[in-house]
Protein backbone atom coordinates (compact mmCIF):
# COMPACT_ATOMS: atom_id res chain seq x y z
CA UNK A 1 0.00 0.00 0.00
CA UNK A 2 1.54 3.48 -0.50
CA UNK A 3 1.70 5.79 1.42
CA UNK A 4 -1.89 8.23 2.45
CA UNK A 5 -2.24 11.57 -0.53
CA UNK A 6 -3.94 13.51 2.43
CA UNK A 7 -1.62 15.18 5.23
CA UNK A 8 -2.26 17.33 8.07
CA UNK A 9 -1.55 20.47 7.02
CA UNK A 10 -3.17 23.21 9.88
CA UNK A 11 -2.24 21.69 13.89
CA UNK A 12 -4.60 24.73 14.64
CA UNK A 13 -7.53 22.31 12.79
CA UNK A 14 -9.38 19.49 13.38
CA UNK A 15 -8.68 16.60 11.03
CA UNK A 16 -10.95 14.12 10.08
CA UNK A 17 -8.70 10.37 9.49
CA UNK A 18 -9.66 6.89 8.50
CA UNK A 19 -6.98 4.36 9.68
CA UNK A 20 -7.70 0.50 7.90
CA UNK A 21 -6.56 -2.65 9.19
CA UNK A 22 -4.58 -4.78 6.72
CA UNK A 23 -6.44 -6.93 4.52
CA UNK A 24 -9.83 -5.79 6.08
CA UNK A 25 -9.39 -7.86 9.14
CA UNK A 26 -12.26 -7.73 11.40
CA UNK A 27 -10.20 -7.21 14.89
CA UNK A 28 -12.27 -5.10 16.33
CA UNK A 29 -14.95 -7.53 16.75
CA UNK A 30 -12.80 -9.05 19.73
CA UNK A 31 -13.58 -5.60 22.78
CA UNK A 32 -9.72 -6.28 23.89
CA UNK A 33 -8.35 -4.96 21.08
CA UNK A 34 -10.96 -2.05 20.69
CA UNK A 35 -10.09 -1.22 24.19
CA UNK A 36 -6.35 -0.47 23.32
CA UNK A 37 -7.92 1.85 20.60
CA UNK A 38 -10.06 3.59 23.15
CA UNK A 39 -7.14 3.67 25.84
CA UNK A 40 -4.94 5.36 23.60
CA UNK A 41 -7.17 8.25 22.99
CA UNK A 42 -7.61 8.34 26.33
CA UNK A 43 -4.00 8.35 27.14
CA UNK A 44 -3.35 10.88 24.03
CA UNK A 45 -6.59 13.03 25.09
CA UNK A 46 -5.21 13.75 29.27
CA UNK A 47 -1.19 14.13 28.02
CA UNK A 48 -0.73 15.09 24.76
CA UNK A 49 -3.10 18.10 24.33
CA UNK A 50 -5.38 15.82 21.78
CA UNK A 51 -8.69 16.70 21.17
CA UNK A 52 -10.96 14.15 19.95
CA UNK A 53 -14.45 15.44 18.62
CA UNK A 54 -15.98 12.53 17.25
CA UNK A 55 -15.32 8.70 16.34
CA UNK A 56 -16.42 5.44 15.36
CA UNK A 57 -14.56 1.74 15.19
CA UNK A 58 -16.21 -0.63 13.18
CA UNK A 59 -15.05 -4.08 12.26
CA UNK A 60 -12.01 -3.44 10.22
CA UNK A 61 -10.93 0.16 10.63
CA UNK A 62 -11.55 3.71 12.59
CA UNK A 63 -12.84 7.36 11.80
CA UNK A 64 -11.97 9.97 13.58
CA UNK A 65 -12.19 13.72 13.72
CA UNK A 66 -9.09 15.21 16.01
CA UNK A 67 -6.59 17.92 16.54
CA UNK A 68 -3.25 17.98 18.54
CA UNK A 69 -0.16 20.34 18.20
CA UNK A 70 1.29 18.00 16.22
CA UNK A 71 -1.31 15.57 14.58
CA UNK A 72 1.06 14.14 12.50
CA UNK A 73 3.01 12.89 14.80
CA UNK A 74 -0.18 11.96 17.49
CA UNK A 75 -1.35 9.86 14.22
CA UNK A 76 1.95 8.09 13.96
CA UNK A 77 2.03 6.98 17.32
CA UNK A 78 -1.49 6.11 18.06
CA UNK A 79 -0.73 3.66 15.19
CA UNK A 80 2.55 2.55 15.87
CA UNK A 81 1.18 1.80 20.16
CA UNK A 82 -2.16 0.11 18.94
CA UNK A 83 -0.72 -1.76 16.24
CA UNK A 84 2.27 -3.47 18.71
CA UNK A 85 -0.35 -3.70 21.45
CA UNK A 86 -3.16 -5.29 19.08
CA UNK A 87 -1.17 -7.53 17.50
CA UNK A 88 0.28 -8.77 21.25
CA UNK A 89 -3.61 -9.45 21.90
CA UNK A 90 -4.07 -11.41 18.68
CA UNK A 91 -1.07 -13.62 19.72
CA UNK A 92 -1.97 -14.24 22.87
CA UNK A 93 -5.57 -15.10 21.37
CA UNK A 94 -3.64 -17.65 19.05
CA UNK A 95 -5.81 -16.00 16.51
CA UNK A 96 -3.46 -17.39 13.71
CA UNK A 97 -5.92 -16.71 10.76
CA UNK A 98 -5.99 -13.18 11.28
CA UNK A 99 -2.24 -13.33 12.03
CA UNK A 100 -1.17 -14.88 8.87
CA UNK A 101 -3.57 -12.31 6.66
CA UNK A 102 -1.27 -9.63 8.95
CA UNK A 103 2.06 -11.14 8.41
CA UNK A 104 1.00 -11.67 4.44
CA UNK A 105 0.10 -7.97 4.38
CA UNK A 106 3.19 -6.72 5.70
CA UNK A 107 5.74 -5.01 3.09
CA UNK A 108 8.97 -6.41 2.47
CA UNK A 109 11.04 -3.81 3.61
CA UNK A 110 10.17 -3.69 7.20
CA UNK A 111 12.33 -5.96 8.72
CA UNK A 112 11.66 -4.57 12.31
CA UNK A 113 8.55 -6.22 12.62
CA UNK A 114 6.84 -9.63 11.30
CA UNK A 115 2.94 -8.27 10.76
CA UNK A 116 1.86 -5.15 9.28
CA UNK A 117 -1.16 -3.97 11.30
CA UNK A 118 -2.80 -0.53 9.96
CA UNK A 119 -2.63 0.50 6.52
CA UNK A 120 0.02 2.96 5.66
CA UNK A 121 -1.24 6.48 5.87
CA UNK A 122 -4.43 8.01 7.56
CA UNK A 123 -6.02 9.80 5.26
CA UNK A 124 -6.34 13.13 7.30
CA UNK A 125 -8.65 15.54 5.71
CA UNK A 126 -8.57 19.23 6.87
CA UNK A 127 -11.96 20.31 8.52
CA UNK A 128 -12.29 24.04 7.38
CA UNK A 129 -15.69 25.00 8.71
CA UNK A 130 -18.45 24.39 10.83
CA UNK A 131 -20.37 22.63 7.92
CA UNK A 132 -17.80 20.13 7.22
CA UNK A 133 -17.13 19.15 10.69
CA UNK A 134 -20.99 18.21 11.11
CA UNK A 135 -20.81 16.54 7.69
CA UNK A 136 -17.96 14.56 8.48
CA UNK A 137 -19.44 13.70 12.08
CA UNK A 138 -22.80 12.15 10.48
CA UNK A 139 -20.51 10.56 7.96
CA UNK A 140 -19.17 9.20 11.27
CA UNK A 141 -21.95 8.54 13.24
CA UNK A 142 -23.92 6.98 10.35
CA UNK A 143 -21.09 4.53 9.23
CA UNK A 144 -22.83 1.73 11.58
CA UNK A 145 -26.09 2.51 10.58
CA UNK A 146 -25.53 2.62 6.21
CA UNK A 147 -23.88 -0.94 7.31
CA UNK A 148 -27.31 -1.91 8.83
CA UNK A 149 -25.57 -3.39 12.06
CA UNK A 150 -27.93 -0.63 13.89
CA UNK A 151 -31.17 1.45 13.14
CA UNK A 152 -29.87 4.42 15.18
CA UNK A 153 -26.28 6.13 15.23
CA UNK A 154 -26.43 6.00 19.22
CA UNK A 155 -27.01 2.36 19.36
CA UNK A 156 -23.64 1.37 18.18
CA UNK A 157 -22.14 1.40 21.08
CA UNK A 158 -18.14 2.29 19.67
CA UNK A 159 -18.51 5.56 18.45
CA UNK A 160 -19.19 9.18 19.65
CA UNK A 161 -22.91 9.49 18.83
CA UNK A 162 -23.67 8.95 22.32
CA UNK A 163 -21.91 11.91 23.61
CA UNK A 164 -23.73 13.56 20.94
CA UNK A 165 -26.99 12.57 21.64
CA UNK A 166 -26.44 13.59 25.63
CA UNK A 167 -25.73 10.05 26.54
CA UNK A 168 -22.78 8.37 28.31
CA UNK A 169 -20.45 6.85 25.12
CA UNK A 170 -17.61 4.56 26.14
CA UNK A 171 -14.37 7.72 26.07
CA UNK A 172 -15.44 11.37 26.87
CA UNK A 173 -14.85 13.41 23.93
CA UNK A 174 -14.55 16.85 23.22
CA UNK A 175 -17.51 17.87 22.23
CA UNK A 176 -17.40 20.37 18.90
CA UNK A 177 -20.73 22.50 19.73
Amino acid sequence: MGRSRYQVVDARSPHFFTCTVVEWQPVFVRPQCVQIVLDSWRYLREHEEFRLYGFVIMENHVHGIAQAEDMASCLRRFKSFTARRIVDELLLAAASDVLARLHWGKVDHKTDRAFQFWQEGSHAEIVTSEEVMRQKLDYIHLNPVRRGYVDQPEHWRYSSARNYAGQVGVIEIDHWM
